[in-house]
């Protein structure tokens, strides 16, 4: 008896001080989405494809992350998260190439040191229908036809990445050591401010990459792209619509200055407490530098999506682009068109783990 109670009293010591309670992690989380697609125009043949892939709502991942308490409201965070293929089951990223940080929140926010996306990218997301969809949506890169996709940067290396919140207004700022030989070869900087408020929010959010500099002629190219977007609640209805400013300076001989422009709107509309509808309209006005300067593309996607659980989704997709001038264009950002026009159907599946 004397031995039970001993047990009992170590183990209740060791649940009540503060290394048993403070740590929470590792959390291992995913997601896994595969859908069955077909698309035209897929090969210079003007083919088309039926095809399995990973990826049609969200990028497949696998992720850790985890949290210790330090004490009046602050707390030590961690996370590393890598990307999958889930149609193949190999890796889509290098280990750990989607995120990996590690850092302090509390009252003032949050601070990260590592790799992770960029404050832009977590800003831009709520604004965009299709929620960064790979299948398809043109807000976080444009499609994959051209010389220049003209979209943001997604994420930094190297990176300090600070969030913050006062009231209505949300904050954030990333920086990107280059590392470079010269302090602003390779630099990059991310900036973006949000207000909410009732049934309307705003966004505005810019950035900045710099290239290195050859060596010898001290000119570096830079790369800034600007955000705004607006968006509207209320009942079963979502509205939303952006704008991103894009241009390269050609500092660098044998690089010309681009610029160009994507607009975008769409609606979010929940039917059932299960069932989604969202469409959206893409337009690139590409205005300067390129071989593409004629092509405008646009896209229009639809999406139903239904919900099985809070974890499991099945969704149909069905888009089509276009572009002038007879360049190519493609749905996809990863993957060139074959023709000036594409459109595809995708049916899949989303779980969340």
């Amino acid at each position: 008896m004397k031995t039970v109670s001993l047990r009992l009293t170590c183990c209740i010591l060791l649940l009540s001080s503060p290394a048993a309670w403070a740590q929470h992690g590792p959390l291992v989380y995913g997601l896994v989405d595969l859908h069955l697609g077909h698309t035209t125009h897929v090969n210079p043949d003007g083919g088309n494809a039926l095809r399995i892939g990973s990826g049609g709502m969200n990028s497949s991942r696998l992720g850790f992350a985890g949290s210790e308490a330090l004490g009046g409201g602050l707390k030590a965070v961690y996370q590393l998260e890598m990307g999958i293929a889930a149609d193949t089951g190999v890796a889509d990223t290098p280990l750990f190439k989607r995120q990996a940080t590690v850092g302090l929140e509390g009252r003032f926010g949050s601070l990260l040191a590592g790799r992770a996306f960029t404050t832009v990218y977590d800003f831009l997301l709520p604004y965009d229908p299709m929620g960064y969809a790979p299948f398809y949506s043109w807000a976080p890169t444009g499609n994959g036809s051209g010389s220049n996709k003209y979209g943001m940067t997604l994420a930094f290396d190297n990176m300090l990445k600070y969030a913050g919140k006062s009231g209505s207004l949300s904050y954030g700022a990333s920086l990107g050591a280059g590392e470079g030989s010269a302090s602003a070869d390779g630099a990059k900087a991310a900036a973006a401010v949000n207000y909410a408020r009732g049934p309307l929010a705003f966004v505005a959010a810019a950035e900045r990459i710099n290239a290195n500099a050859p060596a010898g002629t001290g000119e570096r190219t830079a790369t800034t792209t600007w955000h705004l977007g607006a968006m509207f609640g209320r009942g079963p209805w979502k509205l939303q619509a952006a704008v991103r400013d894009y241009r390269r300076s050609g500092a660098q001989p044998g690089l010309p200055s681009e610029r160009a422009r994507l607009y975008w709107a769409g609606a979010n509309y929940q039917a059932t407490p299960a069932t989604t509808l969202t469409g959206a309209l893409y337009y690139q006005e590409v205005q300067e530098g390129t071989s593409d300067a004629d092509a405008d593309p646009a896209m229009v996607v639809a999406r139903v999506r239904h919900a099985l659980s809070r974890r499991t989704d099945l969704y149909l997709v069905a888009a089509y682009a276009r572009a002038g001038q007879d360049r190519r264009v493609s749905l996809s950002r990863d993957e060139a068109g074959s023709g000036d026009s594409q459109r595809s159907v995708l049916v899949g599946i989303q779980h969340r783990f």
